[in-house]
Formats: C-alpha cells, sequence, structure tokens
C-alpha cells in the first residue's frame, strides 16, 4: 500500500510518500511545493495543482491523507490554506485516490502518543518510525509524512 500525505499550504505546502509492506512504512519520497508570495492565488493554486498531478504521476500512491485545518485566529491565514486543501482533494479525486482526512491531534497521537506534542517531537518520531538518519526537513515535510504515517496505523 502506498500512501500520499499532504500538510496543506498555500505558500508551503509538504508532501510525503511512504510505501507500507507487511505493516511497516518505509519513505518513498518526500518534499514541498512552493509557491511566491507575490503570485496572484490563482496561479498558486494552478501550481499546487500541477505540481502535485505530476507527483501523483510519478510516485503512484493508493490512497491520500490530508491534515484537517485548525485554526484559532488567522481567518486570511485559514482562508488561503483551505482554498489549497480543495485544490488537494480535488487533486486526490481526479487521481480516483481513496482519501482520508486526519485532525492535528489525531496525527499527534498516532505519531507521539500524546496528542500535546510538540512539532519537535513529532519530527523525531517520523525519523525514528521510518528509520531516517535526519528529521526531513522543512517542517512541512515532517508533517506530511506524519500524517501518512498515521493514515498507514489507522488502516491497521
Amino acid at each position: 500500500m502506498r500512501i500520499i500525505g499532504i500538510d496543506p499550504g498555500t505558500g508551503i505546502l509538504g508532501f510525503g510518500i511512504i510505501e507500507v509492506v507487511k505493516g511497516k512504512p518505509k519513505l518513498v519520497d518526500a518534499g514541498v511545493i512552493r509557491t511566491p508570495v507575490k503570485e496572484d492565488d490563482a496561479v498558486r493554486l494552478m501550481t499546487i495543482y500541477d505540481e502535485l498531478m505530476d507527483i501523483i504521476a510519478d510516485t503512484k500512491p493508493d490512497e491520500m491523507a490530508v491534515e484537517k485545518l485548525f485554526f484559532a485566529q488567522n481567518v486570511t491565514t485559514a482562508i488561503t490554506v483551505a482554498q489549497a486543501r480543495g485544490v488537494v482533494l480535488l487533486t486526490g479525486m481526479q487521481a480516483k485516490l481513496k482519501i482520508s482526512e486526519y485532525t492535528p491531534l489525531q496525527i499527534k497521537q498516532a505519531v507521539t502518543g500524546y496528542g500535546r506534542a510538540e512539532k519537535k517531537q513529532i519530527q523525531e518520531m517520523v525519523r525514528v518510525i521510518l528509520g531516517l538518519k535526519t528529521v526531513p526537513q522543512p517542517d512541512d515535510c515532517a508533517d506530511a509524512l506524519a500524517c501518512a504515517i498515521t493514515h498507514s496505523m489507522t488502516m491497521r
């Protein structure tokens, strides 16, 4: 089973692809899609769509795991991230992937066993679970991998 995890964002969207073999997740690919801040929103969303479609075509995941939005304060940021998230969901549907969504709390709980875990704890557990020498960078990439790992644990 191959899973693509997504940490939605407009400026930086994290993605991480894992392959689950005999219940053990292994890293396939991970990175970020970056869009210029001064670019028009429509162009940024199209960039996300095009690049994500290419990543899906290249890595051929079976399922997609997407982090749900949780914003307590900045409404403007929430709106732009929600737009990017919509593009991600559309891309997944067009690629005929099964899509599952997870809250930050669910991801923290699954990866660290503690729902209030700090970012550094999550990143370190991603490194340990995937058997990597270093923590995946940037944070958005590690978050996307954590989302994919959460999905792999939920499937068991």
